[in-house]
């Protein structure tokens, strides 16, 4: 299992104007091969404004057909789909809320996105991908955002440091559907400061689970900046209804507290990178090696691994370390490839379970 949530970064209160002025590149893009949607079906991507309940607009003038009645999603995913803005000046879409939203997908739920941003446009100079190739898989319901929220992230000696270029903003929780609410499964999946915790009690799910690296980020406000990490800091009526909590190896420090006093409770988990994870589930430990697999990228891992967990975890009839097992297996063959096409399907990872039974036999 790779190291988690890299390729997002931090937040602040205010938005910054510009994304700087790299040369515009091919807008590169993952995920499988496009497939026709039946035009008598709902529309899957919805714009609407941040700052109001009301989410009236589908672009190109088209009416809102199909948001409010289609079935309530089974996981429900929220945070910023970040821009990471590559060394070529190439605009690449990521973050813990497409990543998840893939792998519950493609692992057979049926998912929604609530997002902010500004997607499928050219922002000075920059081609921002659209969200459009990911609509036969995943409802997405997108704020409106003079930008979305854009990440450089260089590396040297082996440490890896992240600027934030724009911020999206706050994503307002009034915004969501009201039964999108019931969804078995919540993932609370900020990457920069932009969900508020104290809006949190508007959802119903049956599990709610986090991966709060975006609370513990943070920048120069104003105009953007290099991102630093501070104390994990959340409210004791958020921290007791959390069913589940994931962070990195690079983030325990930080978020000890909450890992503990979750996992006392019901599941606290620490990703380990390759080596695999350590889960703290009522008061008990287990560490789980990680499935040796031939690595092409890191980016991602730690969402994939969440939402494989938080799938697994939801029925109460499966086991911590099954379901560790089962998100390691998930997350190890996210590794073999680059982007949201590396996200597996359903069927390879059964078919990697299975392998590894055989194995042990």
């Amino acid at each position: 299992m790779r190291r988690a949530n890299r390729g997002v970064g931090s937040a602040g209160d205010v938005t910054s104007p510009r994304l700087g002025t790299p040369s515009p590149g091919r807008v590169a893009s993952g995920g499988p091969p496009r497939r026709e949607r039946d035009p008598s079906l709902p529309p899957r991507i919805t714009r609407g404004r941040g700052d109001a309940p009301g989410r009236q607009a589908l672009g190109a003038n088209r009416p809102l057909r199909g948001m409010q009645t289609q079935r309530t999603p089974q996981y429900l995913v929220i945070g910023h789909i970040v821009a990471d803005l590559l060394p070529d000046g190439t605009a690449v879409l990521g973050g813990t809320a497409l990543y998840s939203a893939l792998t519950a997908a493609r692992l057979g739920w049926r998912v929604g996105v609530l997002t902010r941003g500004a997607y499928g446009r050219t922002i000075d100079g920059v081609a921002i991908p659209s969200l459009e190739e990911f609509a036969d898989e995943i409802s997405i319901i997108s704020q409106d955002a003079e930008s979305p929220t854009v990440f450089v992230n260089e590396y040297a000696a082996g440490r890896r440091t992240q600027t934030i270029r724009t911020w999206a903003g706050s994503i307002d929780l009034r915004g969501l559907p009201p039964h999108w609410g019931n969804a078995r499964v919540a993932h609370l999946g900020p990457v920069a400061q932009e969900i508020d915790p104290r809006q949190v009690g508007s959802l119903t799910a049956s599990f709610l689970g986090a991966t709060p690296q975006g609370w513990m980020r943070e920048w120069p406000r104003g105009g953007g900046g290099r991102v630093k990490l501070g104390h994990l800091r959340l409210p004791a009526e958020l921290m007791g209804r959390l069913d589940a909590i994931v962070v990195s190896d690079e983030e325990i420090h930080l978020a000890r507290e909450a890992v503990e006093r979750v996992g006392a409770r019901r599941l606290g988990v620490v990703t380990l990178g390759e080596q695999g994870a350590r889960i703290v589930y009522g008061g008990q430990r287990a560490e789980l090696p990680g499935v040796p697999v031939k690595t092409a990228d890191l980016t991602g891992a730690g969402d994939v691994f969440a939402a494989a967990f938080f799938v697994k975890a939801a029925d109460r009839d499966v086991s911590a370390v099954t379901a560790g097992r089962f998100a390691n297996a998930v997350a190890a063959l996210s590794l073999r490839g680059v982007g949201p096409s590396s996200v597996p399907s359903l069927a390879e990872v059964e078919a990697l379970l299975a392998d590894e039974t055989a194995g042990r036999r």
